[in-house]
C-alpha cells in the first residue's frame, strides 16, 4: 500500500513540487493528485522516475509500505 505521508515528505525534504512530479511522470497534476489519494497505483516507470527526482532509495517503503511490513513480521 502506499504510504502517502511518507511520500510528501520525501517531497518536502528533496525540495520539489508535485508539479515537478507531475511534468516529470507526463501526467497532469490532478491525475497525481488522484494517484497518491487514491491508494497511490503508480506503474513501475513512474516509479523508477521518481526515484531520482525525489531522492528515493528504497521505494518500497513508499509504495509498497504494508507489502514490506508484512514480510518483516
Amino acid at each position: 500500500m502506499f504510504d502517502r505521508r511518507k511520500f510528501q515528505a520525501q517531497l518536502i525534504l528533496s525540495g520539489k513540487s508535485m508539479e515537478d512530479v507531475a511534468s516529470v511522470l507526463g501526467i497532469n497534476i490532478a491525475t497525481l493528485y488522484r494517484k497518491i489519494n487514491n491508494d497511490g497505483s503508480f506503474t513501475r516507470r513512474e516509479i523508477s522516475a521518481m526515484m531520482p527526482l525525489l531522492g528515493i532509495e528504497d521505494p518500497c517503503e513508499i509504495f509498497f509500505a504494508e507489502e514490506l511490513m508484512e514480510t518483516q513480521v
